[in-house]
């Protein structure tokens, strides 16, 4: 599998992992380190999310 086709399939992915974050949370968990460890993998998922879009700009501007 190429590097393309690799974050293709992470991009993918991705949207579907924050989302099932976000509904973890907002069903209310009732400790708070299980809180702040979903929130982390929220910021962590849309940081990695923003880098997978960049680096998968830059390979198509090449091949261009």
């Amino acid at each position: 599998m190429s590097e393309r086709q690799s974050l293709a399939l992470e991009l993918a992915e991705i949207p579907g992992q924050i989302a099932a974050y976000w509904t973890e949370l907002e069903n209310g968990s009732p400790r708070r380190a299980r809180r702040e460890r979903l929130e982390w993998h929220i910021r962590e998922g849309e940081k990695r999310l923003a880098d997978v879009r960049k680096r998968l700009a830059a390979i198509r501007a090449e091949t261009r």
